[in-house]
């Protein structure tokens, strides 16, 4: 990093979205641990790929929190700081709507989402895909791993060519797992 990315982050105060994000802990995941963790884990993959912009690590480290928390006050975002209602409009772009399937929702980010969603959304995948190693429910990783391939990778390639090389990675060693799987059963 940078010393110029050093200062950019100087200012960035994650503190009052991390609390926040607090409010996912105990939600479980399928890959084990919890959402808590998961928005971290999200944060971390993006700093990884030099992404220092404050809005996209803000909306990283809640990003599941509307969709999560039932009721989830959202004037507890809005007040943060001055970055916060841009904070809470890339964290809306990222959240499935209630009538949206799946693959509407992934859809609508790769053909609208901005680029800062579209980094997000991959930066997520990065995380799941990786939590995935964990999972033994075959029928959840051989679609969640479909998925990953038929819409998460145009969103990556439209973005971060390392972040889909990633992806890809991800989803040749889920595959073999699979494979592996089948052969001993």
């Amino acid at each position: 990093m940078t010393t110029e990315e050093m200062l950019r982050l100087k200012g960035t105060h994650l503190a009052p979205y991390i609390q926040l994000a607090t409010l996912l802990i105990g939600k479980t995941r399928e890959g084990g641990g919890n959402m808590f963790r998961h928005q971290l884990d999200t944060m971390a993959t993006l700093i990884d790929y030099g992404y220092i912009d404050p809005v996209l690590l803000k909306a990283s480290v809640i990003h599941d929190v509307i969709e999560d928390i039932p009721d989830f006050n959202h004037n507890l975002l809005l007040s943060i700081d001055y970055e916060s209602h841009a904070v809470y409009d890339l964290v809306k772009e990222v959240t499935r709507l209630p009538d949206e399937t799946k693959a509407e929702f992934l859809t609508r980010i790769l053909e609208a989402g901005s680029r800062n969603a579209k980094v997000l959304k991959a930066a997520d995948r990065i995380s799941n895909m990786i939590s995935l190693g964990f999972v033994i429910n075959i029928e959840f990783i051989s679609r969640y791993t479909d998925e990953t391939e038929r819409y998460i990778f145009p969103i990556a390639e439209n973005v971060d060519k390392s972040m889909l090389r990633e992806l890809k990675s991800l989803v040749v060693s889920r595959r073999k797992y699979l494979s592996a799987f089948v052969k001993t059963n």
